[in-house]
């Protein structure tokens, strides 16, 4: 379970769409030397690809409805291996949210 505002009802925790927002924009600059660099190198890649719906589907089918990372892509027209990339990414930047 992914502690996502729309699935725990806690104030506290991060939006899905403040994840999304945080997913483009580091999409839209990637971070230098970062040990997470590879988060943001991959979701412009994926963003390149798919464009920004399927990725912002993908992440609010995992965040708040619970669908595993693969099948998140039913219907997109998208990859699964995407789906996972896309998910994992999804989860860290709620992690990272959910911090400050």
């Amino acid at each position: 379970m992914y502690d996502v505002r729309e699935r725990t009802g806690d104030p506290k925790h991060a939006s899905v769409d403040k994840v999304v927002k945080l997913v483009f924009e580091r999409a839209q600059n990637p971070r230098e030397d970062h040990q997470d660099a590879h988060f943001d190198a991959a979701m412009a890649t994926a963003v390149d690809r798919y464009g920004t719906e399927p990725v912002r589907t993908v992440i609010r089918r995992v965040l708040v409805e619970h669908y595993p990372f693969r099948t998140a892509t039913t219907d997109l027209e998208m990859r699964n291996i995407d789906g996972i990339r896309i998910g994992t990414t999804a989860g860290w930047f709620l992690e990272e949210l959910n911090e400050q």
